[in-house]
């Protein structure tokens, strides 16, 4: 295969990553994370930040399908993985920049046989109690209402995280000694849990905000339907056509018409809001139609090279050299373009190599079983899908039309001269709804990756034939999250409680989205 032709058939077929839209980003898609759950990425988000211009939010989630009742141990972040989020500003899918994060983990009351518990003011041996305890012995600890000091007693299993910035070889430690919000227990535990993870939010150094704890995991997503040979349900349309919706349907940005199969379950999330001039090339702003006001994002998780466990209850020997287990740029890249046997080699790879995998896009699969499936309802461009180029290079209409393409490569591109757009004008299809600063604009917490990624794959983005109905209407009719997103850092929406959980939908009635009775 020509350079030339592999490299046009790589970037199609990693955008038809992106189009893969027949699964939740990144949550188990490779062997090696599907037994390493705590290094596998779940999504990745980079955009403008709704409230200050100047700043980029950078938002890497890991550990999917975190069922919120879990204990005793809940969902504490691997000390052992060094989780980072890296930044290219110079167009040549090399890392330029990264934020590296860092914890540690202590037991503060190692008898005890939970990470998390606490009760009102604290509740002492009743009158009745057996010795050796005796009646009135401090035994349960008040409710959890702080991170730390007076509030924090039952806070049992804490973690602690430090915050470097790399680049040109040189490492800061921007941060350490933070502490990460631990999951929503319940009310009795934490009777206060918002004011709980406000207080998680920290201002560190170079103008800088970080995050990093558990949330509601904000990809939505009809999962069961999709892993069933892209078995897309019927909707109530009326067209006889299974995953089209109609146009009342599809401008409905608040309501799913199709099960949500991640709703209910948390995330583990590592935000951090950043200056964009400290990721630009030149630590300066730049307009939309500068060339370097684009910047190429993608977050992974490495872990030692070795580990030789020692004797029972000691830590075990770490290697200080790393390996990449996982890696995420776009949304939905490795589930369906890359074959099984190669998964773990991509995750574990540099976006500057992509072209290795140019094998698997010369025609891409995804968007052959869409035909087949639709046959004559649904026919698809002919390959190589020149289409999706932009997706995968430093291309308009996301990056200026002078700005240098640089190689093939999986990042998730962000043109920070593009302002966020207000709340009443967001559109959950993004840049295919005329919302700028959606994605593949970056990627917000909003974005509907699934349905954009549908009708990417299936040819809107060709044009002709292609940019009408169905191809324009394709959709899983699940079109919101079912918890709501704040407007305002981290953009990520409270952990569920584990004691009133449930999995529902957002229009499913029952104990959901804080409508539950407590205590």
């Amino acid at each position: 295969m020509s350079r030339p032709l592999a490299r046009t058939c790589l970037n199609l077929a990693l955008t038809l990553a992106i189009a893969a839209g027949a699964q939740a980003a990144n949550h188990r898609e490779a062997p090696l994370t599907a037994l390493d759950h705590k290094a596998d990425i779940t999504d990745f988000f980079a955009f403008v930040s709704y409230d200050d211009p100047s700043k980029v939010t950078l938002i890497l989630n890991v550990d999917p399908l975190l069922e919120p009742s879990n204990g005793p141990n809940y969902f504490p972040f691997d000390p052992e993985i060094v989780y980072a989020i890296r930044v290219d500003n110079n167009h040549d899918a090399v890392e330029d920049l990264r934020f590296e994060f860092r914890f540690t983990t202590e037991i503060r009351a190692p008898g005890v046989f939970t990470s998390l518990v606490g009760a009102g003011n604290g509740i002492p041996a009743p009158a009745n109690s057996p010795a050796p305890i005796a009646p009135g012995t401090p035994l349960i600890p008040p409710a959890i209402t702080a991170l730390d000091g007076t509030g924090s007693e039952g806070f049992n299993l804490r973690q602690r995280y430090t915050v470097s910035f790399v680049k040109d070889k040189q490492r800061t430690e921007l941060a350490n000694g933070l502490i990460a919000v631990p999951t929503n227990v319940g009310s009795r535990t934490m009777p206060d849990y918002p004011s709980l993870a406000q207080q998680g939010i920290y201002p560190i150094d170079k103008g800088i905000t970080v995050f990093a704890g558990t949330v509601d995991d904000p990809f939505w997503i009809d999962l069961g339907a999709t892993f069933d040979s892209v078995n897309l349900r019927q909707l109530p349309n009326g067209s006889g056509i299974p995953a089209v919706l109609t146009k009342e349907q599809d401008a409905d940005d608040t309501r799913n018409f199709a099960a949500d199969d991640v709703a209910g379950f948390n995330v583990n999330a590592i935000a951090i809001e950043v200056p964009v001039t400290l990721l630009t090339y030149d630590g300066k702003p730049h307009a939309a139609n500068d060339p370097l006001a684009t910047i190429g994002t993608w977050g992974t998780t490495s872990r030692p090279q070795t580990k030789v466990y020692r004797r029972p209850g000691e830590p075990p020997n770490l290697s200080e050299r790393l390996t990449q287990i996982q890696r995420m740029g776009n949304p939905l890249f490795n589930e369906l373009l890359i074959g099984t046997g190669d998964k773990d080699k991509f995750s574990m790879s540099q976006p500057k190599s992509d072209a290795q995998f140019a094998n698997y896009a010369l025609d891409p699969l995804l968007a052959r079983v869409l035909n087949a499936i639709y046959a004559e309802k649904l026919p698809i461009p002919i390959p190589p899908r020149t289409d999706l180029l932009p997706l995968v290079t430093y291309m308009a209409p996301i990056a200026a039309p002078d700005t240098p393409a640089g190689p093939v490569a999986d990042l998730l591109r962000l043109n920070t001269g593009v302002p966020a757009t207000p709340t009443a004008q967001r559109k959950r299809m993004g840049l295919l709804a005329g919302d700028a600063a959606g994605f593949p604009n970056g990627r917000r917490v909003s974005d509907d990756v699934t349905d954009i990624a549908l009708r990417a794959v299936a040819g809107v983005l060709a044009g002709g034939n292609f940019a009408g109905f169905p191809h324009n209407s394709l959709g899983d009719g699940v079109n919101a999250n079912d918890m709501p997103y704040p407007e305002n850092f981290p953009y990520l929406g409270l952990a569920h409680s584990g004691r009133d959980s449930r999995h529902v939908d957002p229009d499913e009635p029952g104990c959901a989205a804080g409508n539950c009775p407590v205590d």
